[in-house]
């Protein structure tokens, strides 16, 4: 969980990112409430949640107030995108 922490605070340089998450069978993916908890316990809040092909994909708030757009590995909860929204 640790380099998934400090992997949030590099938001802004994966702005540019593909989205192209890497196949992982259903039953190697994380449980959604860990990623929903660990975004939570680090101030953000969630308006959308949902899984968009090979990614978890969400949509809400970060501890400042901004709009994000974050996708992640369903299996290691890497950032594979993310990008700051404008309200």
């Amino acid at each position: 969980m640790r380099i998934f922490f400090a992997l949030l605070a590099l938001l802004p340089i994966y702005a540019q990112a593909s989205a192209d998450c890497p196949v992982h069978p259903k039953e190697e993916w994380a449980s959604e409430d860990t990623i929903k908890k660990a975004l939570q316990d680090e101030g953000y809040s969630i308006k959308k949640f949902k899984v968009d092909g090979n990614c978890y994909e969400v949509y809400g708030r970060n501890k400042e107030g901004n709009k994000v757009e974050i996708y992640f590995d369903t299996k290691t909860l890497a950032i594979i995108k993310a990008e700051g929204l404008k309200d």
